[in-house]
């Protein structure tokens, strides 16, 4: 497992600090907490990833034969 910083998240992502940590206060991020350092891990971050996508478009994809 891979535990990765606020900041490599947000390069990783190309949005800005204060987003990842907006998406965390929401809970639509998930981390863990070592002592007073917070790390989203390689499978938080594909959970989130998951999240985002859209069922619909998932739907026409097979209808289209995709």
């Amino acid at each position: 497992m891979q535990a990765y910083t606020v900041e490599e998240i947000a390069e990783m992502l190309h949005i800005g600090r204060d987003k990842v940590y907006y998406l965390l206060r929401t809970g639509q991020l998930r981390s863990i907490k070592i002592g007073k350092l917070r790390r989203i891990t390689d499978r938080h971050l594909s959970d989130f990833v998951t999240s985002l996508e859209d069922p619909a478009c998932d739907r026409e994809a097979t209808h289209a034969g995709l």
